[in-house]
């Protein structure tokens, strides 16, 4: 089968590699239909994130037709349309059976040092091969996969592997009420989902704070009120838009490659080189420490990865804040986010904005990587 390969830092290629196979009872293989391009994959390329092994095959967010099932697996048959969310869990130990996925007993081991199952990441999250592949092995197919109705098609549906529920999270982690004002740090894809549930939710004025003109531009459309940090400082003009106070609620979406302010190709969204690491790592996390409110709070959703050691703990801690963060448990949210979908309550297909053949994968990396307009979220057409 054709796969995403990755080679190195700054190397990836679309190769041909084996197909996957059952390995355990409770398996399932899954033709991928769909799959997309993500910001964490970015990390992972470009060095940010550290631990990958070569020959790991990326993707984390995939729909498609099970292939075969392992003899144990129970609800899930041949045939099925299926959503595969992102992170990985065995759903019968403590934590998945408090709904806690991304903390697995069965992968995590009660282990500091050990990060989230998922698919196509470093050697301390399995590693598992990804979903921008033809096929994928699924483990604990039971759990690890959502069917799809039958009147629900891919586009619909794809961006309920990862980023809604990741970004359903990081709301329900600041759990904002219809009077507070909320601050969205990133307008990439989680970003601009993170304000559609915002409106969900009955939020009424959101700001939403980034540097790249289409993506601000995303916002505004959307009804939030926009923070361009190459033009202003974001700290000051979100003190100043809430009358001095600070917006009672922040939420990361930017992770570990945030850029310092009036980066050279900020302005255009251009840069002339790939893979380039952010050079302000710790900013956006400064920022929202020094913005929120007195006793506000900060839901992080941004990836930081093991190796971060940085955040403003004295500010926060003298401001009283509260700091909820991490890995999202994504088997907890799809059900209600794909009851969302197929009543019509939210439509996902604008949020799409290159949709691309499989063998075009590698240009569209690189485009995304520069953040060019229009590129904002990238489906993968991978088979029919």
């Amino acid at each position: 089968m054709k796969a995403v390969v990755f080679k190195g830092i700054g190397n990836i290629a679309l190769e041909q590699v084996q197909d996957p196979t059952i390995q355990d009872a409770q398996d399932a293989i899954v033709r991928i239909t769909m799959s997309t391009i993500c910001g964490t994959d970015l990390h992972m390329i470009r060095g940010s994130m550290t631990g990958m092994e070569s020959g790991t095959i990326l993707g984390h967010e995939g729909v498609g037709i099970v292939e075969a099932v392992g003899q144990q697996v129970k609800t899930i048959k041949v045939g099925d349309r299926v959503i595969v969310p992102s992170t990985i869990a065995c759903g019968t130990c403590d934590y998945c059976k408090r709904k806690l996925y991304s903390q697995c007993d069965y992968y995590t081991h009660n282990d500091s040092d050990t990060n989230t199952a998922f698919y196509g990441g470093p050697k301390k999250s399995g590693p598992f091969n990804g979903m921008q592949a033809e096929k994928v092995r699924v483990p604990f197919a039971d759990v690890g996969l959502v069917v799809i109705p039958p009147d629900v098609n891919d586009n619909q549906v794809i961006l309920l592997s990862d980023i809604l529920p990741t970004a359903y999270m990081g709301v329900e982690m600041a759990d904002p009420q219809p009077a507070d004002t909320v601050a969205v740090f990133g307008c990439g894809p989680v970003g601009q989902l993170v304000i559609l549930v915002l409106k969900k939710w009955g939020i009424k004025t959101i700001f939403a704070v980034d540097n790249i003109p289409s993506r601000l531009d995303m916002a505004h459309k959307q009804g939030a009120h926009i923070v361009n940090f190459d033009e202003h400082d974001p700290v000051s003009l979100l003190k100043k838009l809430t009358h001095g106070k600070g917006p009672d609620k922040i939420i990361d979406a930017v992770g570990v490659d945030a850029e310092h302010p009036h980066y050279p190709w900020a302005a255009s969204g251009n840069q002339q080189e790939q893979w380039l690491v952010g050079n302000a790592p710790w900013q956006a996390l400064e920022w929202e420490v020094e913005a929120v409110c007195k006793a506000g709070t900060i839901s992080i959703i941004g990836v930081y990865p093991g190796q971060s050691h940085i955040f403003p703990i004295g500010t926060a801690m003298g401001k009283n804040l509260i700091i909820r963060m991490g890995n999202c448990n994504h088997r907890a949210y799809i059900p209600q986010l794909l009851e969302w979908v197929h009543n019509k309550e939210i439509d996902l297909t604008s949020f799409i904005t290159q949709t691309v053949a499989f063998d075009k994968v590698i240009d569209a990396y690189k485009h995304f990587d520069k953040r060019e307009d229009n590129w904002l979220k990238v489906a993968l057409l991978v088979q029919s």
